[in-house]
């Protein structure tokens, strides 16, 4: 069996993710396509960086990952198949795979230019329809990504800097708002690693959660371990902390968006 993920900015209400599902089935019908979300924010690749990187290792060995968030769409951007242990990810060359390069090692990383393995006629604008999923059915059927196009160096292809949290001068752990899910919950790039490596140890209740003007006092288990309308941080279940709201929306409680600035002290 094999498997082929869709992560997009398309949303739904158009065609375009109906489109590429229709390709991969023409190449291979007995594909299973699996829908991660077509709800990225739009042209947000940091935001699919950080769900394709904290979501793909939940699929078995051999699935290709499509993720198809991609501004640059028609220009001189690459595209770009990357080979990671028993993984496969297609993707424009604008970032969007940065996190994976940190995560294991790559087993081949190439440019996509064979065009014997794309739709006929290509749009300059629907790269995802026209390149991306014929790709990804070849591959789903045994292709091997080296008879895309040539080997390429990680040096010479687009990452994007500074999307971690880090450790400040004063001790201090500073990471950043990244997404905000459908509950409202703030989604930071704080590892739950990090807590331990760049904070003294100490009591998990003594740590202190900055947001804008809100402290949060010590790290809850669940949602649940506060109040109804009471702000929370925990770890949330892709590994990073999160900031919610028990029973409520933490954007609009805290009235934060993507972007804000997020610390955690001692």
């Amino acid at each position: 069996m094999s498997i082929i993920t869709l992560l997009t900015d398309f949303g739904t209400d158009d065609e375009y993710v109906g489109l590429m599902k229709g390709m991969i089935l023409s190449i291979n019908p007995s594909a299973t396509i699996v829908d991660i979300t077509h709800q990225i924010d739009r042209q947000d690749i940091i935001q699919a960086a950080f769900t394709i990187f904290s979501g793909y290792q939940y699929f078995p060995d051999g699935t290709v990952h499509l993720v198809v968030v991609d501004p640059g769409v028609g220009t001189e951007r690459g595209l770009l198949a990357l080979k990671l242990e028993n993984h496969f990810f297609i993707a424009p060359d604008n970032g969007v795979l940065t996190l994976l390069f940190n995560e294991k090692k790559v087993s081949s990383l190439n440019l996509i230019n064979n065009s014997t393995y794309f739709k006929a006629s290509e749009s300059r604008t629907f790269h995802g329809r026209d390149i991306i999923a014929p790709v990804g059915a070849h591959i789903a059927n045994g292709l091997e990504i080296d008879e895309l196009g040539p080997e390429i160096d990680v040096q010479n292809i687009v990452c994007l800097d500074n999307l971690g949290a880090r450790c400040t001068e004063n001790g201090d752990l500073k990471g950043e708002v990244v997404a905000i899910d459908h509950f409202g919950n703030l989604i930071t790039n704080i590892k739950s690693e990090q807590l331990t490596e760049c904070l003294p140890a100490g009591p998990r209740e003594e740590i202190r959660i900055r947001i804008r003007s809100n402290v949060i006092n010590g790290l809850s288990e669940t949602y649940a371990s506060v109040g109804s309308n009471t702000p929370l941080a925990l770890i949330g279940s892709r590994g990073y902390l999160e900031i919610a709201i028990n029973r409520g929306n933490a954007a609009q409680h805290l009235n934060a968006e993507k972007g804000e600035n997020v610390w955690v002290v001692l």
